[in-house]
């Protein structure tokens, strides 16, 4: 007799729980190297939403059985007082004229509209609720990645070529030429696990809407990444020049 060991996701799936342990080492690895940075507070901030996501990405796909079954009463409720309406409908025993029959014929097809419309809204009522919740968190991702570029937006390695006439209001640059392209590569790494972490909404709650603005972080934080890595060629071309 043979010990079942645990199911291991699939090569091809997301692991939640890796994700997050990768989010903790790299907010280990910010707070040895930048223990009183922003860049610490954030990713601290980002390990918080992982482990979020995962209990919300479960949440999201597990069925609201008491909504399930409210809707399926009420859909059962009207489709009886369907049947109750057409079995109480009065038809004259020599028939109805060619006008009345399609006047009848309209106010029918009126009906069957909006009671179709009504159910419609019922059955799809659970999905829209899910869709909210993920949206709500997609969009506290989107903004966490507009944070980490604000970090990194001053952090200009052409400082490191050149030495600039500093003003009063220039922002202070302290790092050495390996410090800055440690900050900038953390900034990516963060950037690219917020890209992961969005992705778990979309990996068992199939939505068009999520799926768009999924890629659409995806996007932004490429885009934000390639930006990062434009200034660490800068700062690798510097520092192997002066070494």
């Amino acid at each position: 007799m043979t010990d079942k060991s645990p199911a291991e996701p699939s090569p091809s799936v997301l692991d939640a729980a890796k994700i997050i342990r990768t989010v903790e080492r790299l907010s280990q690895r910010i707070h040895e190297r930048f223990p009183h940075s922003g860049l610490h507070r954030i990713s601290q901030q980002l390990l918080t939403i992982a482990r979020q996501t995962k209990e919300r990405s479960e949440a999201i796909e597990r069925p609201i059985l008491w909504l399930r079954i409210v809707i399926g009463l009420l859909v059962l409720l009207i489709l009886l007082g369907i049947i109750g309406a057409i079995t109480r409908v009065d038809i004259p025993s020599g028939g109805l004229h060619f006008f009345d029959f399609v006047q009848a014929l309209e106010a029918g097809i009126n009906d069957v509209v909006l009671v179709g419309a009504g159910i419609f809204f019922l059955i799809t009522l659970e999905n829209r609720i899910k869709r909210g919740r993920a949206m709500r968190a997609l969009h506290e991702l989107r903004a966490l990645a507009h944070v980490i570029d604000m970090h990194q937006l001053t952090k200009d390695p052409d400082r490191l070529l050149t030495r600039l006439i500093e003003t009063p209001s220039s922002p202070q640059h302290a790092m050495s030429p390996y410090e800055l392209s440690r900050y900038l590569d953390y900034c990516s790494e963060l950037l690219s696990l917020i890209g992961k972490i969005a992705a778990l909404y979309i990996q068992e709650y199939d939505d068009a809407q999520v799926s768009e603005s999924v890629n659409e972080i995806e996007l932004l934080t490429t885009g934000l990444a390639r930006k990062i890595w434009q200034k660490l060629m800068i700062v690798h071309s510097v520092y192997h020049e002066t070494n």
